[in-house]
C-alpha cells in the first residue's frame, strides 16, 4: 500500500491582524519536522497543500529541512474552515456569552466548540461561509485526489486542525462530535500516519510530534 503523511500547519500568529502567517516559531517547527524527517530517511515523492498562507509556509520549511524541492500541488478542500466566521456568528446568535474584554485564547476556544456543535447540527445562524456538509465534501474531494494518485508511494499533505480531525472521521467512521473534540488537539507540525490503495484508508498513526519532544523543545508543542 502507499502511504500519506497528514499534517498540521506550524504555529500561526494567533491575535495579530493576519491569523493565517507562521510564527516565528511556527517556522521553526515546520524546519525540525523536515529535518526529522530527513533523519529518518523518509523521503516524498509528492507533496499536496491547500491554498492558505500557513500551508504555504509549513511546506516551504518542511522541505528545506529534508533537503528536498518537490513540486507543489495546491488543493484548496485541504483548508481550514471559517472559524472567525463561526464565532462572529455564534457571538451575534448568542451575545450574552461574549467574552470579557482582554480574556485569554482559552476563551475563545469555549465559544469556538460551542459554534462547531451548532455548525455541526444546521443550527448555526447568521452569514455562514460554508455548511458543515460542504465542508465534509471538500474534505474528501481532496483525499481522493492523494488517493487515487497510483504513482505516489509516499505523499506529504500539509493541511490544518479542522481536516486533519475530519479526515480521522472520515478514515474511522467517528460521529461529528469527535470531529469537534479531535480538533482541538492536534498539535501544531503533528503528523498523521495513513496507508491506502484505491479502495480504503487505514490509520497508522495520530498526532505525533517526535521531532519537538527532546528535552529543549518541549516547549515548542502548541496547538494556536
Amino acid at each position: 500500500m502507499s502511504e500519506f503523511y497528514l499534517v498540521r500547519h506550524g504555529q500561526a500568529s494567533f491575535g495579530a491582524d493576519n491569523y493565517d502567517q507562521l510564527s516565528e516559531l511556527g517556522y521553526q517547527q515546520a524546519l525540525w519536522l523536515g529535518q526529522h524527517l530527513k533523519e529518518r530517511q523518509i523521503e516524498f515523492d509528492r507533496v499536496v497543500l491547500g491554498s492558505m498562507a500557513r500551508h504555504q509556509q509549513t511546506a516551504d520549511n518542511i522541505c528545506e529541512g529534508l533537503d528536498a524541492k518537490p513540486t507543489l500541488e495546491v488543493h484548496e478542500g485541504l483548508n481550514e474552515y471559517d472559524f472567525h466566521a463561526l464565532v462572529k456568528a455564534y457571538l451575534i446568535q448568542f451575545p450574552e456569552q461574549a467574552p470579557k474584554e482582554n480574556a485569554d485564547h482559552r476563551e475563545f476556544y469555549r465559544i469556538l466548540k460551542k459554534a462547531l456543535q451548532l455548525w455541526s447540527k444546521d443550527e448555526l445562524t447568521g452569514i455562514i461561509p460554508e455548511t458543515w456538509s460542504n465542508f465534509q465534501q471538500r474534505l474528501r474531494s481532496a483525499l481522493d485526489l492523494v488517493q487515487n494518485c497510483d504513482r505516489s508511494k509516499r505523499t506529504l499533505v500539509v493541511s490544518s486542525g479542522g481536516p486533519i480531525a475530519m479526515t480521522m472521521c472520515h478514515v474511522l467512521d467517528l460521529a461529528d462530535e469527535m470531529m469537534i473534540r479531535l480538533n482541538l488537539q492536534v498539535k501544531n507540525t503533528s503528523f498523521s500516519q495513513f496507508f491506502y490503495n484505491a479502495q480504503s484508508i487505514q490509520l497508522g498513526s495520530f498526532n505525533c510530534t517526535s521531532h519537538l519532544e527532546t528535552a529543549w523543545r518541549k516547549d515548542a508543542i502548541t496547538f494556536s
